[in-house]
């Protein structure tokens, strides 16, 4: 019974320690993988098509990876083209610099406003946008409150409030229509989201 027990922790022993060189295999993988799209995606910086230069700089954005914050910076200074110029914004943003989120929302306001919709409504939390609700021109405000629709949360009505109320009517529309859609979206959150127990740390939960 003895030998056989041992040859059961031994067995499992094996088990145990292949699973854990998997896993590290896996996680070496996917850092090489992740590592090489990041260069490839560099390289393609330098194409003469702007909607490769544009699209390397979104793949950049998505992989934010701090350690091409230099190379996305240079290229950024020569860049002509007004479309690769705000996805290497993005992706500058993305890895750390804050300041170039400034340009993404003053696009709203031109012919980019697509492309600057389409990364804004990829932020994490709207909190980052309420800072420029004050200090853009009224036309750019009505577009940031139609990012915030889709993004915002209950803070999000709050900051609105006093823009629903707006002497600019469309600012007032943009606002009222932007708490009408967040209203609607956190009343179809599921119902026991609020009772869920808080994590509080160390794996322990509070009411």
């Amino acid at each position: 019974m003895n030998s056989l027990k041992r040859s059961l922790c031994l067995i499992l022993l094996l088990a145990a320690s292949s699973a854990v060189h998997i896993a590290l295999a896996q996680s070496a993988e996917d850092e090489d993988s992740g590592a090489n799209a990041g260069a490839l995606a560099a390289k393609r910086l330098s194409s003469r098509d702007p909607l490769i230069r544009q699209r390397a700089a979104e793949e950049l954005a998505e992989l934010a990876d701090a350690g091409q914050r230099k190379l996305l910076e240079g290229y950024r200074l020569q860049e002509k083209n007004a479309r690769v110029k705000l996805a290497l914004d993005w992706a500058l943003y993305r890895i750390g610099k804050r300041e170039a989120l400034f340009t993404i929302v003053q696009s709203l306001d031109s012919s980019r406003f697509d492309q600057a919709n389409a990364y804004l409504t990829q932020l994490e939390t709207p909190e980052p946008l309420y800072l420029f609700l004050e200090r853009m021109n009224g036309n750019t405000q009505a577009k940031l409150i139609e990012v915030l629709a889709k993004i915002g949360d209950a803070e999000t009505l709050d900051k609105l409030k006093a823009y629903s109320e707006s002497f600019d009517p469309k600012i007032a529309e943009a606002a009222q229509h932007a708490m009408r859609e967040i209203e609607q979206r956190i009343g179809q959150m599921p119902a026991d989201n609020s009772t869920r127990p808080r994590q509080v740390g160390g794996g322990e939960t509070s009411p």
